[in-house]
């Protein structure tokens, strides 16, 4: 059964990432300087919003995009209040490309376009051939290597800043956790009343300033499997409210609590999804599949990368580009040479309601959710920033 995920039609219109004015990767930079960290820029002008704040929260709702806003307003009354102003300022960002977990939370973390921290989809092809997935990402490759720029949250705390993460227990030590966090002391929270306490109690513990970053999966998680709109989601659109209604009543004096998402979400039928296992024309030429199904990347077999770019364009509705293609348009921003090779031959992005499917590729549960993210629909892209002093 597919759910009713509210969507307006305007959500299905494409939005470019805004590097350098309104992104994810703005936000912690803003932040920090708000916080007084050297080198830090404040973008997007916190600073007058957060005048007298010592102490910053940002607590990331996974799947919370800004379209998802209307639909979780009746089930998430101190959620509507803050995306309403009520208690300080509601503004939107757009998320990196793809706009997927692991690119997002990175762009966050290290303050910088996807194209210049590395981390380029859900999954990548790594140098030796095969795979990575960066949410079951270990040691290898090293995380400092794979992405070598800083994090913010190791700025702020080489700066004096009191640094916490509070994230599920399994996450920490992760190569994701590392590419994203590293820097900040750990604190492990199994579930929402959890993550509020932990955020909460490292912004009271802090002397001084302090810059707090708390990590909620539920609604993204819930999306996935029964779909925008189904009865599990309801609920953790619910949970999303306890969580900010114990946060926003919870903060300490000199502190202000930043709210955003890493990515919305859309519910995509059975008939928007285009399989390479069904279409076998699909994988001509085709040596190897990574992305995800709303942003694909095609590894071809050399002299092929023309074919395939011609038979996915007469075969789909997306919008089918070569790897320098893409990268010119910036949508990664600026790629260094040593990044250019983790983005497909072909690169494939859904604009409706579509999936690329690449089963044999990977796992067939892939295929079977229901709301999935990655592309570059306004649904997809557009996060709230809601701010409470």
């Amino acid at each position: 059964m597919t759910f009713d995920d509210g969507l307006h039609p305007d959500a299905l219109r494409t939005v470019a990432p805004a590097y350098g004015t309104g992104s994810l990767a703005d936000l912690l930079p803003s932040v920090c300087a708000v916080l007084n960290v050297p080198g830090a820029e404040d973008v997007l002008g916190l600073g007058a919003r957060l005048d007298g704040i010592t102490k910053v929260a940002v607590l990331l709702v996974d799947g919370m995009g800004a379209y998802q806003l209307p639909l979780m307003a009746p089930l998430a009354p101190v959620l509507a209040d803050l995306a309403a102003g009520g208690r300080g300022h509601a503004g939107t960002l757009t998320a990196g490309f793809p706009s997927t977990t692991p690119v997002s939370l990175v762009t966050l973390g290290a303050g910088v376009p996807p194209g210049e921290h590395g981390i380029l989809g859900f999954t990548v092809r790594r140098p030796d051939g095969g795979v990575l997935t960066h949410i079951s990402w270990g040691d290898d490759p090293d995380p400092r290597l794979w992405q070598p720029v800083p994090t913010w949250m190791e700025r702020a705390s080489a700066a004096g800043v009191a640094v916490s993460v509070v994230s599920r227990p399994a996450f920490e030590g992760s190569g994701l956790s590392l590419a994203a966090n590293r820097g900040g002391v750990y604190i492990g929270a199994a579930d929402g009343p959890a993550v509020a306490a932990g955020m909460l109690a490292a912004l009271r513990a802090a002397t001084g300033p302090a810059l707090v970053y708390g990590y909620h999966p539920d609604l993204d998680h819930y999306g996935h499997e029964d779909g925008v709109g189904s009865p599990t989601w309801q609920e953790a659109a619910r949970g999303v409210d306890r969580l900010l209604d114990e946060l926003a009543h919870g903060l300490p004096p000199g502190a202000a609590l930043l709210v955003v998402a890493d990515h919305g979400q859309l519910n995509v039928p059975a008939e928007g999804r285009l399989d390479m296992a069904t279409t076998p024309a699909l994988a001509d030429g085709v040596t190897g599949a990574a992305g995800e199904p709303r942003v694909r990347y095609l590894h071809t077999a050399p002299g092929a990368r023309d074919g395939v770019l011609e038979t996915w364009r007469a075969l789909s509705d997306s919008l089918v580009l070569s790897r320098d293609q893409v990268i010119d348009e910036g949508w990664f921003g600026p790629v260094p040479a040593a990044h250019a090779d983790r983005i497909g031959d072909v690169v494939i992005i859904c604009r409706g309601r579509e999936l690329a499917l690449a089963t044999g590729w990977e796992p067939e549960k892939v295929g079977r959710l229901v709301a999935y993210h990655g592309s570059v629909t306004a649904a997809e892209m557009t996060v709230p920033l809601l701010i409470v002093r």
